[in-house]
This record gives structure tokens, sequence and C-alpha cells, in this order.
């Protein structure tokens, strides 16, 4: 029996036009209802989820957010954090050297100064833009060793990146979680951080196992979650690679996937009990 629904924002709950329709509102009611804790796990930083879940009136001190890729888990009501793991500004230093030398812009979410970019770029105000927040251009040469950063990302146009990728340093996918959350969007994460330590830490607390869970996604930062979940649920605009982990492929975010789903796996199965 589902009691945890843990769901991606970007091309899972959010259709092309970053809105959440009416039947997926009204499915995530109905699971809430049913006694079913439903989370919002993002990349995005708490402040780019803050409108979401007000709509979705998960606000209260019961509710919980996994934001940052799983680096952060709290309550919403209080802001609580019951799981953190981050990187600092020695990661900062290394990245952006490694950056430069790829030829892709880099920026960094940082606990004191919020989104920081080491150079002005298009990439960077698409972030700024999709959580609301400003952009602060920082050396990141000049970054003290213990600042923390909740996460790095390389940023570029999609065959930039791709070029990139492809010439990453073996070693730091060994000293970084590395995921790509979008085709202009690389991040790098503390190697103990991603969407499944935070589902499943969240799941320990709230005394579940995994086969309580169902996590749905459409992207390789998703992966570790669809993983961990005993129902892994991919869209039907997933990669094809995050398809074949799923246990229910659910239509496209174009075609209320997310309702889909919960309708059928969660909704469907509390009837059938009752």
């Amino acid at each position: 029996m589902i009691k945890l629904i843990a769901l991606d924002m970007d091309g899972t709950l959010l259709n092309d036009e970053k809105k959440i329709t009416p039947r997926t509102y009204q499915a995530i009611q109905q699971a809430k209802q049913a006694g079913v804790k439903v989370v919002l796990a993002s990349g995005r930083p708490l402040e780019g989820l803050r409108p979401y879940l007000e709509q979705l009136e998960l606000t209260s001190e019961q509710d919980f957010v996994i934001s940052y890729n799983g680096s952060l888990v709290q309550r919403v009501g209080s802001g609580e954090i019951i799981h953190k793991t981050t990187l600092n500004g020695s990661d900062g230093i290394e990245l952006a050297r490694v950056a430069e030398q790829l030829g892709v812009f880099i920026h960094a979410f940082s606990a004191e100064h919020g989104l920081i970019t080491q150079q002005h770029n298009p990439w960077t105000d698409i972030e700024s833009s999709i959580n609301g927040m400003d952009v602060s251009e920082v050396d990141f040469a000049k970054l003290k060793a213990n600042d923390a950063l909740t996460k790095i990302m390389f940023v570029a146009e999609e065959s930039v990146l791709d070029k990139a990728i492809a010439n990453l340093p073996a070693s730091l996918r060994e000293q970084y979680t590395v995921v790509r959350s979008a085709p202009f969007f690389l991040e790098f994460l503390h190697i103990e951080s991603n969407k499944g330590v935070g589902v499943e830490q969240l799941a320990n607390i709230l005394g579940l196992q995994a086969s309580q869970v169902m996590c749905a996604g459409d992207a390789d930062n998703d992966r570790h979650m669809l993983q961990y979940a005993g129902l892994a649920v991919a869209m039907g605009n997933a990669d094809e690679d995050i398809k074949a982990m799923a246990n229910y492929i659910a239509p496209s975010n174009k075609e209320d996937g997310v309702a889909v789903a919960i309708e059928e796996n969660v909704l469907n199965a509390l009837c059938t009990e009752h």
C-alpha cells in the first residue's frame, strides 16, 4: 500500500506551461485526504518550490519538501532541516577551474549569497527566473574554503554541454553525484546527495518501507529515487533509460500523467481495499 508519493517537478508534476492541471491537483488532494503523504522532490531550491507548495496546500509542519536534488529535506511549516549534505567553497574553486577548461558557464547556490555565478549568462538567467532568485556575480577563485554551497552547476547550450560531459574528468564522478537535470543543466552534488537518499531519509522518519513509496520522474536526476521506490513511475516524456527502470509508465506531463499514475496506483487501490 502506497503511503508516500514523491513527485519531481519539471517534466513531471508540471505541464509544459509550468502549471499544475486541475485533474492533477484533484488527484493529489484525494491522496492527501486518504492519508497518503505527498512531497515535492526537486532540483529547485525551496524558494522555487514555495508557490507550488502553497497551491497544493503542502505548507504545514506535517508537510515535507525535498529540494536541491535531495541535498536538503525539511519541514515546510517551520523550515526545520531534517537532512542536509552540502558542498563547500573548495568544491566551487575546483569546479570553476574545470568549467573554464571545458568552455562552460558555472553557477552555484550559496547559503550566504543565494544564486551566484562566475560570469553572467543566459542559462543562469533561466535558473534565476525559474526560482525567483536574484543572481550575484562572484569570482569563484575567491570563495572561502568553508563557504556552504548546496549545489554547483555547469550550464551551457545543449551541444556545448554534451561535449563537456563527454570530456568530464572521471575523478569528478567519484567525487560528486553528477546528474543532468535539463539539456542545459549539469549538477554536482555532495557524493552522498541525491533524490533517492532524500526520499529514503524521509521514509525512515515517517516509519515507512520502500515498498510503501511511489516516486515519479522523467530525467537523469530522478534516477536514484526511482531505484529506491517500491513503485517507480516514469512519465511518457521521460528519457528512455528512465522508462527502462520504471514499474509503471504514465502518460506525459502534457497529458495529466501524474494524475493518472495516482488514480491508477493509489486511489483505485484504496477503493479496492474498502
